[in-house]
């Protein structure tokens, strides 16, 4: 799950170098921390939201088999 979300985060951003993506394991919930550059944060959140809300779908997706709760943050 981290390394999809980091593949989408570094094609959407200027500075990919600065992507980090760190994922917790707690019980029944995976929590899944995503930090860009501060100049790439709107690029990462879209307008009104809608590329996170995209990026949250496809991680959503993708863990459907895991039978976890996912929870996908975006820090500044």
């Amino acid at each position: 799950m981290q390394e999809l979300v980091k593949v989408i985060a570094k094609s959407l951003v200027e500075n990919p170098d600065e992507v980090v993506v760190t994922q917790t394991e707690s019980g029944n919930a995976l929590l899944i921390e995503l930090k860009v550059a501060s100049s790439d944060i709107g690029k990462v959140i879209g307008r009104e939201g809608r590329i996170a809300r995209a990026i949250r779908s496809v991680v959503k997706a993708a863990s459907f088999k895991k039978e976890k709760k996912i929870v996908f943050e975006i820090l500044q």
